[in-house]
């Protein structure tokens, strides 16, 4: 099940999602030479046991703006794009810079605190996005999700509401998590997990003051903020973290 674009429109231009994908692609980029690759990433990179030794606390920014692969990367991108708007649209640029940092800080600290030994580096900006997850899980869990169902040789598109993707999601990283072991590389799941918590920690005032509804009228989008306009759906047409 592959999620790709959701049916809950945003007013405002999301210019800081924009931007955050644009540092993450030219990165990527600029840094594809393999002879280069492993000292990029010890220097950039968040490795464990370097932050439990107290230091390179740097690290827990610059490793958000780096990826080991072109599938990391898209998947982890697409993810932002799909979901990245509307919290945008409800934290303003600034508030959402601020949310976004703060989650992928508290997804890295999820990873060091369970392998404060490990001296693999733990780059990607999942953890961070995980938040962006969590608090859209939060804030929009009947706002539609159209996602890629494969099975073999059999493949469909079907609207799914938020909720039941991003639940699905997150159990999947718990059920991981516990199953896979993160030495010698992988994926950092307690981080997509930390991450996802911490934004829908983050986003509990707004739910609440907006009434503590957790389920939203299904066909109605709710706007971010008192002067906004009504819309409706369909009325607009390593380790990896």
């Amino acid at each position: 099940m592959f999620p790709f674009r959701d049916h809950n429109p945003s007013i405002r231009i999301p210019f800081v999602t924009y931007a955050i994908i644009a540092i993450n692609v030219i990165v990527f980029l600029t840094h594809l030479d393999p002879a280069g690759i492993s000292e990029f990433y010890y220097k950039y990179a968040l490795v464990p046991v370097w932050i439990a030794e107290g230091h390179d606390y740097e690290d827990f920014i610059t490793s958000m703006f780096m990826h080991g692969s072109w599938m990391h990367l898209i998947g982890n991108m697409l993810f932002l794009w799909i979901f990245g708007d509307n919290i945008e649209d409800t934290l303003g640029h600034i508030g959402f810079l601020i949310f976004y940092i703060i989650c992928g800080i508290i997804a890295a600290l999820a990873h060091v605190f369970l392998n404060l030994d490990s001296d693999v580096p733990l780059i990607g900006a999942s953890g961070a996005i995980a938040g962006v997850m969590g608090a859209y899980w939060l804030l929009f869990p009947r706002a539609k999700v159209d996602v890629l169902f494969i099975m073999v040789i059999f493949a469909r598109t079907f609207s799914v509401p938020a909720f039941i993707v991003l639940t699905i999601w997150l159990g999947m990283q718990i059920f991981s998590g516990f199953s896979t072991p993160s030495e010698g590389g992988g994926v950092a799941y307690w981080a997509h997990f930390g991450g996802f918590v911490a934004g829908a920690v983050l986003m509990f005032p707004i739910w609440k003051k907006r009434g503590a509804k957790m389920f939203w009228h299904k066909n109605e989008y709710v706007p971010p903020y008192p002067k906004a306009r009504k819309l409706t759906y369909g009325k607009i047409p390593t380790i990896k973290r």
